[in-house]
């Protein structure tokens, strides 16, 4: 990154600072000018291959702007301290809305073409099919730890056993609790009692993480 000027030593911030109260604004500007280094030095920790340095240090400088527009020495003891907060703050906020641009846009993205040939969007189906992404990718998180959970000594062979076959998973059809009790020999209430003890063994897990 390029050079900038040198910091203002503590006594003439203090000076400056004085100065913009009373409305001078070049004191403003110095102050600004001055603490340029420090927007370099909080731009560099976000520095990444690929990323513009300028960049960072111009949405960075933005911040400093409003931190010397809005810095109390009365609440906040030092200029640097809060100033460096405030340009965190603006560089944060560019990746966030960076992130959320990137989201739109790939949403906006045509996926395929329908029957006539015109272009399919992904949020074309997500719209006519109400669809809440973060619903489904929740579920799939959950029922991807359920069948980890499943492989773990948690569960009892015959409560593993009962809730595959209750529930249809690892693509067994659905039974009944008749017919699994019919199947391992033992009573429905048995099986009753079995399948609500291995689900409350789930429960209590998925709530500790």
């Amino acid at each position: 990154m390029k050079s900038f000027p040198k910091p203002l030593t503590a006594e003439e911030e203090a000076c400056f600072l004085k100065k913009l109260r009373e409305g001078d604004m070049d004191a403003k500007r110095i102050l600004i000018e001055r603490n340029l280094r420090l927007v370099a030095h909080v731009a560099k920790k976000y520095l990444k291959p690929g990323e513009d340095g300028e960049e960072l240090i111009a949405v960075g400088t933005i911040g400093l702007i409003k931190a010397v527009s809005t810095f109390d020495n009365t609440k906040n003891n030092k200029l640097a301290t809060y100033a460096a907060r405030c340009v965190e703050n603006e560089l944060l906020m560019m990746f966030r809305l960076r992130k959320k641009t990137a989201r739109e846009v790939s949403l906006q993205e045509p996926i395929g073409t329908d029957r006539e040939g015109n272009e399919i969007r992904l949020l074309d189906v997500m719209e006519s099919e109400h669809v809440d992404v973060v619903e489904q990718m929740e579920l799939r998180r959950y029922t991807g730890r359920l069948y980890e959970l499943l492989e773990t000594a948690l569960l009892t062979e015959r409560e593993r056993r009962i809730l595959v076959l209750r529930y249809g998973l690892y693509g067994q059809g659905e039974r009944t609790q008749r017919e699994i009790a019919k199947e391992l020999g033992i009573s429905r209430s048995y099986v009753s009692r079995i399948e609500k003890n291995a689900i409350e063994k789930l429960r209590e897990q998925f709530e500790l993480e």
